[in-house]
């Protein structure tokens, strides 16, 4: 009698069951994640890329998971840009837009997701697809006042000032009491020279929240005093 017979099905399942225990001893999604960011941060983007690759396998459309697949292969990109490797780095590049696509189609509006492939884009010479990107957002996603910034932003890219200047007040419009659109169009009129214009909105941001990236040391470089605000400080 072949007693290999009635082993082997004791065999399949034991291996089996192995596989689960090992499986189940496995890092967790979570610590993939962690652990690929630290990566990420020390440069070590060999090891990002897999463990937010295996963290892919357990949740295939995080969004968070995806932006971070794109990120690195956008880090690699440049990093081929720098060895003047222009055929890997435009493959890398091809990899970061997809995940960044993937991205933004499991958390719409995702702010992060969009800038990263309209920055993809521009490093690939397609300016005219980063543009549609940023209209499609704001079509897409809603007129908000960071979708119009963005579109703004693309369109300050191009030379295209007065549909700049318009999205630019438009952000305004919609959200008047959003510091960053107010930060935003004072930016922008520093850059047209326009600093009447540019402190007037600058002190608006800065008096909706004293914390607004950039706006105090702005305004001091002016030469504006920095009106008392009752606006809560961030810790």
């Amino acid at each position: 009698m072949n007693i290999n017979r009635f082993r082997r099905p004791h065999a399949v399942l034991a291996a089996a069951a192995l596989a689960m225990f090992c499986g189940a001893c496995g890092p967790t999604f979570h610590q993939l994640r962690v652990d690929g960011q630290k990566a990420m941060f020390d440069d070590r983007l060999a090891v990002a890329k897999d463990n937010f690759e295996r963290a892919a396998v357990m949740w295939p459309e995080d969004a968070q998971n995806l932006f971070d697949l794109g990120a690195v292969h956008m880090a690699l990109a440049r990093k081929r840009l720098n060895e003047q490797n222009n055929p890997a780095a435009m493959r890398e590049l091809d990899r970061a837009a997809d995940y960044f696509t993937r991205a933004i189609e499991a958390a719409p509006g995702m702010y992060a997701a969009l800038v990263a492939k309209n920055e993809v884009l521009e490093l690939k010479g397609q300016y005219d697809d980063a543009l549609s990107a940023a209209e499609w957002n704001m079509t897409f996603i809603g007129p908000t006042a960071r979708s119009q910034i963005f579109l703004a932003r693309e369109l300050e890219e191009r030379g295209d000032l007065d549909a700049a200047l318009l999205r630019y007040r438009q952000a305004v419009a919609i959200e008047p009491k959003n510091p960053s659109a107010h930060a935003a169009i004072g930016a922008f009129m520093l850059r047209l020279r326009n600093d009447r214009a540019a402190i007037e909105h600058l002190l608006r941001a800065y008096e909706l929240n004293p914390m607004e990236k950039g706006v105090a040391d702005i305004l001091t470089e002016k030469g504006v005093s920095l009106p008392r605000t009752t606006a809560p400080l961030e810790p």
